[in-house]
């Protein structure tokens, strides 16, 4: 019995030089130095705004055959569906504008006979993203409508679609002939102070 009270008296003893030697290993020797704390800058600036993509992917309203075939004038259910622009934002109060063109015949390019129009007027509306929808009539003189704005920065999407197709010059002329009608819309978002 004595012999092992000796063997684990003495095991505590030949564990603690081990034990001792992890905790020295830790201190530090000699002269150390720090620096800090280091300060992190970085900025978002406010003026950034992005539009988004299209949702479909696809730049152009086709608005397809704009006439009544038995009458040659402008069909009154014309329309075509709308564009949605996914993933617009803005860091701050910004300004939506949208401006059209009004479609014209590309191939006919001469002074169009009596009776007829060259031209097709509508409506072009991007909302979504103002409380009141920016607008944008192609046959109007002014569009004060055109510009909104929004009073915060926000993220969304914005909706482009068309409406109130008019022929040129008034609904009793016929537009002429031509495989190719075109126009243009641009929608702008820009950041405001």
């Amino acid at each position: 019995m004595r012999r092992t009270f000796l063997i684990l008296a003495l095991a505590p003893l030949a564990i603690a030089p081990f034990a001792m030697t992890g905790a020295a290993s830790a201190q530090t020797y000699g002269p150390s130095d720090s620096v800090g704390p280091i300060q992190i800058t970085a900025t978002v600036p406010d003026n950034i705004c992005t539009i988004g993509d299209l949702s479909d992917g696809d730049n152009l309203f086709d608005v397809g055959v704009m006439i009544d075939t038995t009458t040659g004038l402008l069909l009154s259910t014309l329309s075509a569906p709308p564009k949605v622009l996914t993933g617009t934002q803005c860091g701050a109060p910004s300004q939506l504008t949208i401006s059209a063109t009004q479609m014209t015949a590309q191939a006919f390019t001469t002074t169009p006979p009596d009776g007829f129009s060259r031209g097709v007027d509508y409506t072009a509306t991007a909302s979504g993203w103002t409380t009141v929808d920016a607008s944008y009539a192609t046959g109007d003189a002014a569009n004060a409508a055109a510009t909104q704005t929004r009073d915060t920065g926000g993220s969304g999407q914005i909706t482009i679609s068309l409406s109130d197709f008019a022929t040129a010059g008034g609904p009793s002329l016929r537009p002429v002939a031509d495989d190719t009608y075109q126009g243009a819309i641009v929608v702008t978002l820009a950041a405001i102070s």
